[in-house]
């Protein structure tokens, strides 16, 4: 195994903690030790129980093998297809010294290390994952106080910057000492890219930082140039199909209702998202009447119908969550009822007498919508539009 390491690499044996920091068994913290405030607790996989991604897994795992992993990495791709749990799934290893070449020869941790008991309760001090809603437990008055709509300075410099920056708290020989993980990093605005660049250019030694994004390009090119890229794809049927089997969710035996499979398009993220909002009663209330409208009869109570859910879905995720932001929630409710509108119209296109240009002309008009309420038009506006659109053009005039 390789030994030598450069400044953007780090090595199989990371420096000891201090004999302070090291104190006690880690093996008896793990077995007691509380969640941190705002660390989430995790149900971490191995790479084994990761489906769809050989790819990016297999660039992972040569990277362990080699003994040389980059300090800081971007997973980028679609939501909901296994960015973040790739990520811990790396970083628990990176950071755990019974990983070790199992009998097949891939490198592996013991399933009951003290380290991953302690990142799945959320209490491995070396272990970071850095979100938005992190705003809550900020030391700043003011950040507590904010909508949570993006990732603040504050928060960057507060749990990625700083910890980031301290000597690692747990000694061992493992591959990295401390892992950081920015979700979203998209949302940090240029402000705090230029921020974190400092630390990508000039990490602390065993520091492995891991940026994860579903839109790449609203990262800076400096920041992106500093990381190793690793590309993440919508899963193929095959690897959907293995992922629902052990899902544990309604329809893991029955597969998919034609429209959640549609809108999943090989997300699990999306069917799981799906299922928690409860868009099957959107399904049942929805569905009769998009195709009493498409096929040219009454459409007046669809546009209301469809601005009703989403409003209900938004004051949902606000009363449910501290300091949540209704503009916010309120575009991921039209992100989902659009979702859910451009997967019954794609299930539309796939009929034997589907007329090609009529449903791509439809589709098109979500798109629209999209700008329309990016540009904060109303939301029933906004549905009345893309109802007219619907419409076959008899109907229209």
């Amino acid at each position: 195994m390789a030994k030598k390491t450069s400044k953007k690499t780090t090595r199989k044996k990371t420096s000891k903690a201090s004999p302070k920091a090291s104190r006690g068994s880690a093996a008896a913290r793990a077995a007691e030790a509380p969640p941190q405030p705002g660390k989430l607790s995790l149900d971490l996989k191995t790479f084994d129980r990761i489906v769809g991604q050989d790819r990016a897994l297999g660039v992972l795992s040569a990277a362990m093998g080699s003994g040389r992993v980059h300090h800081a990495w971007v997973f980028h791709g679609p939501r909901g297809v296994g960015k973040f749990t790739t990520a811990a799934a790396f970083g628990a290893m990176l950071i755990d010294p019974s990983l070790a070449p199992d009998l097949s020869g891939r490198l592996a941790p013991d399933p009951d290390s003290p380290v991953r008991r302690l990142i799945a309760q959320g209490a491995h001090p070396d272990f970071h994952v850095v979100t938005k809603e992190l705003a809550a437990f900020s030391r700043e008055a003011d950040v507590r106080a904010r909508k949570q709509t993006n990732i603040p300075v504050e928060v960057l410099r507060e749990f990625l910057i700083e910890p980031a920056s301290r000597t690692r708290a747990m000694a061992g020989e493992s591959l990295a000492g401390k892992v950081l993980i920015l979700e979203e990093a998209h949302l940090l605005n240029r402000e705090g890219q230029n921020v974190l660049l400092k630390t990508l250019e000039e990490p602390a030694p065993g520091t492995v930082i891991i940026l994860c994004t579903s839109n790449e390009e609203r990262l800076l090119p400096t920041v992106r140039s500093r990381c190793q890229r690793v590309g993440f794809t919508l899963l193929d049927p095959r690897s959907m199909d293995a992922w629902l089997a052990s899902s544990g969710l309604p329809f893991a035996r029955s597969g998919l209702p034609p429209w959640l499979e549609a809108m999943a398009g090989g997300s699990p993220g999306a069917v799981i998202e799906a299922t928690e909002a409860g868009l099957d009663a959107w399904d049942s209330k929805l569905r009769p009447l998009l195709e009493e409208a498409a096929s040219g009869g009454p459409a007046i109570a669809l546009p209301s119908q469809m601005a009703a859910l989403t409003d209900a879905f938004a004051k949902k995720a606000v009363e449910e969550a501290d300091n949540a932001s209704k503009e916010a929630a309120n575009r991921e409710a039209v992100r989902l009822m659009l979702g859910y509108v451009a997967s019954w119209a794609r299930l539309k296109l796939r009929g034997e007498r589907a007329d090609p240009e009529r449903w791509a002309s439809f589709i098109d008009a979500i798109a629209e919508s999209e700008s329309l309420i990016a540009s904060n038009v109303r939301i029933l506006n906004v549905m009345e539009f893309l109802v007219a659109r619907l419409r076959p053009e008899p109907a229209r005039r």
